[in-house]
């Protein structure tokens, strides 16, 4: 079962895009490009250390399709992410040659796909993106959906585009060579799916932890397509985030805070919006929306995977609502949260004042 391709549809008319998931699916890359008909001129952005593990077979299978293959290297980590090496992604581009029928793979993990995926859509006004994500963070979330971004000093993402693939390729063999760190991270991600919509998934991860953590190949590919399924569904329906799609900042607001308040260098992605989603379901609990009980559930989970849900000394609570006031969801001083109401189901809440949050914030649990 684990070993077959599965294959799910972001709808979104002209624009729909198939998600290809399963082990080996990178083999038969170069035939689904060839057949969405680009020019010859493919650049692969991706970083040193993924391209070591898998910029050969790609490559192999473009060049096997036809295709003429340049790669482009960005540094490894979040604090690259900015319009620095957009620039320098992009005058690559140009001194490659890509036309407005040539298309961009990103290869890599969430900044790989975020970075190049916002140079494509500026290119010439926007040319083709592919992503073919190779960790499970980038896997479950941020290569689906079309959300594209660089950081700056106000905060994450805060320069970007909505811009959807046209392809996605999830080979799940490549979380073979993924750091630990980063798995558990992903798995962060996953939770969070669990928390909004889908309570039988949440159960899942809790009794197949071990399987997911020792990287089961059937165990992975569940979570994974169960998380695709999701996002396909909520994108689908809302593609710009004018509702339903804010369900998927679950744990973002406050993640989003910490990654600002450390500058991007002291947690992954992932490890912030872990602490991000227990922090808002402490607020959620205080304001009397949460049981005790499916907080507590939600506490385990996080925990059970290695991951934080509290932060160390020395970081200001204060400094991380300054952070969450800028947030790009934030509106008219309005800080906006996703608080869980039970497990798989959550409520959009908004304008709750910076005292009440920097209590409970401050409150030991």
């Amino acid at each position: 079962m684990s070993g077959l391709i599965d294959n799910l549809t972001v709808n979104l008319g002209e624009r729909s895009y198939e998600i290809s998931i399963g082990a080996g699916a990178i083999d038969s890359l170069g035939e689904k490009l060839s057949s969405l008909g680009f020019n010859k001129k493919i650049v692969i952005v991706s970083n040193e250390t993924v391209f070591k593990h898998y910029g050969a077979c790609v490559s192999q299978s473009l060049n096997k399709a036809g295709f003429e293959v340049f790669p482009i290297f960005i540094p490894d980590g979040e604090a690259y992410k900015d319009m620095r090496y957009v620039e320098s992604v992009l005058n690559e581009m140009f001194t490659v040659g890509l036309d407005r029928k040539s298309a961009v793979v990103a290869l890599g993990g969430g900044v790989v796909g975020d970075l190049a995926g916002f140079a494509a859509s500026i290119y010439m006004r926007g040319i083709a993106l592919v992503q073919v994500p190779t960790t499970l963070l980038s896997q479950v979330d941020s290569s689906v959906g079309g959300k594209t971004g660089v950081n700056n000093p106000f905060g994450k993402n805060m320069i970007g585009t909505f811009y959807q693939p046209r392809f996605v390729c999830i080979d799940i063999d490549t979380l073979k060579t993924l750091p630990e760190r980063e798995l558990r991270a992903g798995i962060a991600e996953v939770i969070k799916y669990g928390i909004i919509r889908d309570a039988a998934l949440f159960a899942f991860l809790k009794d197949n932890r071990q399987k997911i953590l020792s990287r089961d190949s059937a165990a992975l590919k569940h979570i994974i397509h169960t998380s695709c399924r999701i996002k396909a569904e909520v994108v689908s329906k809302d593609e710009r985030e004018s509702g339903l799609r804010e369900i998927l900042n679950c744990g973002h607001t406050a993640g989003h805070a910490l990654e600002t308040v450390t500058q991007y260098t002291q947690y992954l992605h992932g490890e912030a919006v872990a602490w991000g989603m227990y922090a808002e379901a402490r607020i959620a609990a205080a304001l009397g929306l949460l049981p005790a009980a499916a907080l507590k559930e939600i506490r385990d989970l996080i925990e059970g995977y290695g991951l934080p849900t509290s932060i160390p000394k020395g970081i200001a609570i204060g400094s991380l609502v300054e952070a969450m006031i800028y947030d790009k969801k934030t509106v008219a001083g309005a800080i906006k949260f996703v608080l869980p109401t039970e497990i798989g189901k959550v409520k959009i809440i908004k304008g709750i004042e910076k005292e009440f949050i920097l209590s409970v914030l401050k409150s030991e649990t």
